[in-house]
């Protein structure tokens, strides 16, 4: 927590509950969109739809760890949990990726026509800012590293969300297939960065 600056106790309790709240509206977002990107991606053989799948599994993750954090009475004294969990999970989904993206590259089988991914991708690419965006000016208020770091997993997804709709659209209207585990890829270097900060603690404020 960020110690510089005093908040009412009234204030505090307010900022605590409007994350929990945007928390749980991250969660329940990300459970539906990991079900249906994974599917989907599993249908088209596209790796970087079922990473961007993943990347939602990890924001459940990241999310409900910050939950924890706040449905205690001290949550500063959980925020280090906290922010390892975040961590832990970017590494966990880089790596996969990592792995998934170059045997695909290597074995060159092309990822088929999803039009379920590509809606998926511009719906979250709407969505997603907006829910990032309240939960980071709420956490930066609070002085909470963890609250800010999970808004910024909420933001790689809108990043994510761009990246993977580029690299379906490629794939589906110019048959360029190797844009899908490109794509995959780069999203396992943007996972590590973010993992690498969150590890630091180097998010807020």
């Amino acid at each position: 927590m960020n110690e510089d600056v005093a908040l009412a106790p009234a204030r505090k309790a307010v900022l605590s509950r409007r994350v929990r709240l945007l928390v749980a509206a991250t969660i329940a977002y990300n459970v539906v969109e990991a079900v249906v990107a994974i599917a989907a991606g599993t249908v088209a053989s596209s790796t970087a739809l079922i990473g961007f799948g993943l990347d939602s599994v990890v924001e459940v993750a990241s999310a409900t760890a910050v939950a924890w954090q706040f449905s205690g009475t001290d949550p500063e004294a959980r925020e280090r949990v906290a922010l390892r969990v975040i961590a832990v999970s970017f590494f966990a989904l880089a790596a996969y990726v990592t792995v998934e993206a170059v045997r695909s590259l290597l074995g060159g089988e092309p990822a088929a026509h999803s039009t379920v991914g590509i809606v998926l991708a511009a719906v979250s690419l709407a969505v997603m800012p907006g829910l990032s965006y309240a939960q980071r000016r709420a956490g930066r208020e609070l002085g909470s590293a963890s609250a800010v770091a999970d808004s910024k997993q909420t933001l790689l997804c809108t990043y994510l969300s761009g990246i993977l709709l580029v690299g379906l659209l490629l794939n589906s209207l110019l048959g360029w297939w190797w844009a899908d585990p490109v794509v995959a890829l780069a999203i396992a270097v943007v996972a590590v960065r973010e993992g690498r900060e969150a590890w630091r603690g180097d998010h807020c404020c």
